[in-house]
């Protein structure tokens, strides 16, 4: 598999968010010369280790690359003290998606950024991981962004039926049990377990007609700062990043002009590519070979 070429290393780290809450993540790097820095931002309630085979492809290339957690995700969910490896309930965990950007996806960049300051730094925004770069203070840093299936989120502008389940799973299950428990379960279908804030802002921004573009967030402003190239990829069978979903948080980006690139998964020798298969091994001689290619500004 990719993730394990021999001239790739992969380092499993810990770094500081911007308060200081201690962050898991794994530093890809080539043993050979590194030529550009790439930061892999996750979907939301998406662990890392879905992007480690792609970190690898881009490292075997002579990216160094940080993937990472958010907190109360993965491994940067706070370990229970008692019992062995077991992780620490999130009842009580105090976690926006607006934290995740404004701490977690900041800290990032500027730790990258810190570490190869003479290297070119790239952004790989997944789904969440695409908004995240218009709300962080310090996304002038970034000089490439690809976004992969990044989207404003607003249940209306899903694919039907999916657009109602969407809408009626989150509002009036999601959040009633979100409410009880004190926190998001997995178990109820979202990946793994999140804050209750989290899952409480992102049902309000998906309910929102403009999604997060509807909210009073001061960090919107900071989506004119970003300046640097832009790539945005929607693929036709994805339900919830349609083409104008795709199309209105790219319109957010006031200082540039993305460039949008629809995929049909024929087009990719596929069947179907959806909202996370972009990330599977299978695309490692066509999509993502274009992709790197483009990063790396070849």
């Amino acid at each position: 598999m990719d993730a394990a070429r021999d001239d790739v290393f992969v380092d499993d780290i810990t770094f500081p968010a911007a308060d200081g809450y201690s962050l898991a993540g794994s530093l890809f790097l080539p043993r050979g010369t590194k030529r550009h820095a790439v930061l892999i931002s996750s979907a939301t309630a998406v662990p890392r280790k879905v992007y480690r085979a792609f970190a690898s492809y881009l490292a075997h290339r002579g990216c160094a690359v940080l993937t990472y957690d958010y907190r109360g995700i993965g491994d940067s969910r706070q370990q229970a003290l008692v019992g062995y490896n077991q992780a620490k309930s999130l009842v009580g965990f105090k976690a926006s998606m607006a934290d995740w950007a404004a701490l977690d996806v900041t800290a990032a960049v500027r730790w990258m950024r810190e570490r190869y300051n003479t290297l070119p730094l790239a952004y790989v925004g997944h789904s969440f991981g695409a908004q995240a770069l218009g709300l962080i203070d310090n996304n002038a840093e970034i000089s490439r962004a690809l976004f992969v299936a990044g989207q404003a989120a607003t249940w209306k502008l899903m694919t039907p039926p999916e657009s109602y389940r969407v809408y009626a799973f989150m509002n009036f299950i999601g959040v009633p049990l979100t409410h009880m428990l004190g926190y998001a379960p997995g178990w109820a279908g979202i990946g793994e377990d999140l804050p209750k804030g989290v899952f409480t802002q992102w049902a309000e921004w998906v309910s929102s007609p403009r999604y997060l573009f509807d909210s009073k967030l001061p960090a919107l402003q900071n989506f004119a700062k970003f300046k640097g190239a832009l790539r945005a990829l929607q693929f036709t069978d994805d339900p919830w990043a349609t083409l104008p979903a795709v199309e209105m948080l790219c319109a957010g980006f006031t200082a540039i002009k993305p460039e949008m690139l629809t995929v049909r998964p024929p087009d990719a020798g596929v069947k179907k590519i959806g909202h996370f298969g972009f990330f599977r091994l299978e695309h490692r001689d066509l999509l993502w070979h274009g992709m790197a290619e483009w990063i790396q500004g070849e």
